[in-house]
């Protein structure tokens, strides 16, 4: 029997610029969005830990994208569920094939509140603050010191 394949992804970040809708000429909606998803990564030379923005590029089809391109504006925090698809061309100057991969999201959450365009201002609260899974301080980590081991209680003290 074959194993089957898993083409996932999840993500939450921000986006870095207003989502860009069109139509086809069969009348379907495709909207592009870009997300920055930051990841934490150990410094070795200082000892630090370092964010590094990580930028996917996201497809949307259909009235889900029409409503990323009317909700949504450049900052806003999102969570995309979809699928890596890979694409391949010829680039019209230099001839040389090029290739991509993106996201084509299959749900796309909006976080925060409606007025909440990144969490720089205009919400009051209950916005959305993109996290990474590394601890800023890993003593948060550190391994507890073991309890003295009691003493075992004598015969006399089992009640069976």
């Amino acid at each position: 029997m074959a194993a089957s394949n898993i083409n996932r992804v999840i993500l939450t970040g921000n986006l870095t610029f207003d989502p860009e809708l069109r139509s086809l000429p069969s009348g379907t909606s495709v909207c592009k969005l870009r997300v920055a998803v930051n990841t934490r990564r150990k410094n070795n030379a200082t000892g630090d830990w370092d964010d590094k923005a990580n930028y996917f590029d996201v497809t949307v089809w259909g009235a889900q994208g029409e409503n990323c391109a009317r909700y949504l504006a450049k900052g806003r925090p999102v969570a995309i569920d979809g699928r890596l698809e890979w694409s391949e061309w010829a680039d019209k100057e230099t001839g040389k094939n090029r290739s991509k991969v993106e996201i084509v999201a299959d749900t796309v959450q909006f976080l925060g509140g409606r007025d909440d365009q990144g969490g720089g201002g205009g919400g009051q609260g209950g916005g959305f603050t993109p996290r990474s899974d590394v601890p800023v301080d890993t003593g948060d980590f550190a391994p507890t010191p073991a309890a003295a081991p009691a003493s075992a209680p004598a015969d006399d003290d089992i009640p069976f």
